[in-house]
């Protein structure tokens, strides 16, 4: 044990013993991509360890249809601060502004007013109340009261009131990924970056941001001080108390490897299901209370390639508001298609269309076979846009659906305020302290979107979080925010609306 703790304070790697390094990244997403490259690149000798056969985590470009779709993150949120939207620009990668124009139907296949649907949909915005309330709660106030006080002929037709209603919940579930709108606080921290919030890597594909962190963009060679090792789950991770002893990470092949520190950066999701195994000693009562009560959301996506485009191609968004009448007649196994907001097409592909579900109905439409959800959302679209357009919904050249819920080493999509947020503000800075031996120093780190009290739930939020915890390592400090930079150079400081549909 002597000779163990006086190895590891010197580096040095015995040959028979776990391979040794400075710093030890869990998970390989945005946050741990940022971590372990901006460490690489100050010279320490860094490992990152991903379970998953792929980097990108909850970012997944994938070659579809003929040209790329995202299964996961899709845009640039926003452009000041960004350090997303930095990578682009210092790389001369164009990212272009997804064009929202929209089409609204009923299911009955008539066209909606999609101009009115959309004003008294924007009420999901409004600024909440003090004391917070729950979302569901203050926006069908604020509708109800638009509707009264601007469009009081409308209060006859309670099929339009509840078809409206229903729908504004399916936009905020979505953009929550929430199950119910009020589970949803208007008391939340979030902030969006200033920019435009829909900006697309299109046929670039969201990769390209990874490639550009791992010096692998254009053919690049990498980082020399970096060793990834994919299709390893974490086991358990070892934190010391005594300064001189190292960190300790078994994986569940049997592989140990040691390092000073250790950051980690799976999700919310992961360590609501192992935090009672994954650490040792066991985590502290806050950091649990943290794990605890934030909550982790499900957006899961239908993707479906056509022969050629059928739908009406000056329009980027087609969404479905169901009536009441129409929504009994529909079988109960086959409820779920009523909790589809709607349509979207990506950016990166012209002949594919993306379908959204949210919370526990995602879950549910995980368990069912390819084969059903297939069939189901052809039906889905054929009913709400093939009869409107006097067309028939021709069958699907290949389907791709994600399944962030069951993914376990996912365990959904990305977290959101609760209503639990006002009586636990500091949760997600208690989830991001880090833990540390006697001496003070931070040992075992945390970082990912869920870390992010302000720009939860996005690519660039969880990269925030991975950059700032490489450079407490760096700085040997424990302020936790950082300018954000490319290479050397500064470009500021970090500062809801930005998942889709986001307007």
């Amino acid at each position: 044990m002597k000779l163990r703790i006086f190895l590891c304070v010197i580096g040095v790697v015995v040959a028979d013993g776990p391979a040794r390094y400075d710093t030890i990244v869990v998970g390989l997403g945005s946050a741990g991509v940022t971590a372990a490259s901006t460490l690489a690149r100050t010279g320490r000798r860094v490992l990152g360890i991903e379970a998953q056969g792929r980097i990108g985590g909850r970012v997944h470009t994938v070659a579809f249809g003929d040209g790329l779709v995202e299964l996961g993150g899709e845009w640039v949120l926003g452009t000041k601060n960004s350090r997303t939207y930095a990578a682009a620009q210092q790389h001369n990668v164009t990212i272009i502004p997804q064009d929202w124009s929209k089409l609204v139907y009923y299911s009955d296949g008539t066209p909606a007013d999609s101009q009115l649907i959309s004003q008294l949909a924007e009420h999901r915005f409004d600024d909440g109340p003090d004391p917070p309330e729950a979302q569901g709660n203050f926006t069908t106030g604020k509708i109800l009261e638009d509707i009264t006080k601007n469009r009081p002929d409308l209060l006859k037709d309670q099929d339009f009131i509840s078809g409206i209603l229903s729908f504004v919940e399916l936009m905020v579930n979505n953009l929550e990924g929430s199950s119910d709108w009020n589970e949803v606080t208007t008391g939340g921290d979030y902030e969006d970056l200033e920019g435009d919030q829909s900006l697309s890597w299109h046929r670039h594909g969201y990769k390209t941001f990874f490639d550009i962190m791992l010096n692998t963009y254009k053919g690049g060679p990498g980082l020399p001080n970096l060793d990834l090792k994919l299709n390893t789950e974490v086991k358990v991770i070892r934190a010391p108390q005594h300064p001189t002893e190292c960190v300790i990470v078994e994986c569940s092949d049997g592989s140990l490897y040691e390092a000073d520190n250790v950051i980690v950066t799976v999700s919310l999701g992961v360590l609501k299901d192992k935090k009672s195994t994954l650490f040792s000693p066991p985590l502290p009562e806050d950091k649990q209370t943290a794990i605890n009560k934030i909550s982790m959301g499900v957006l899961d996506k239908v993707v479906l390639a056509f022969d050629q485009p059928w739908w009406t191609q000056n329009i980027s968004r087609f969404l479905f508001i169901w009536k009441e009448a129409d929504r009994k007649k529909v079988p109960a196994l086959d409820l779920w298609t009523t909790k589809v907001v709607g349509a979207s097409r990506p950016m990166g592909s012209s002949n594919t269309l993306t379908l959204w579900i949210s919370g526990n109905i995602a879950k549910e439409v995980e368990t069912l076979s390819e084969d059903t959800v297939k069939t189901k959302c052809v039906a889905l679209l054929q009913r709400f846009m093939g009869d409107t357009l006097k067309v028939t919904v021709p069958e699907p050249t290949a389907i791709l659906r994600t399944t962030w819920y069951s993914n376990p080493y996912t365990r959904g999509s990305y977290t959101f305020d609760n209503t639990l947020t006002p009586q636990y503000p500091d949760a997600r800075d208690w989830l991001a302290r880090p833990l540390t031996d006697s001496s003070g120093a931070p040992r075992v780190l945390f970082a990912g979107e869920a870390t992010n009290r302000r720009h939860f739930g996005t690519v660039h939020g969880a990269s925030e979080t991975g950059y700032r915890e490489a450079m407490r390592l760096v700085n040997k400090t424990y302020i936790t925010i950082y300018p954000i930079f490319w290479g050397d150079k500064p470009h500021g400081w970090p500062t809801k609306s930005g998942r889709w549909p986001n307007k």
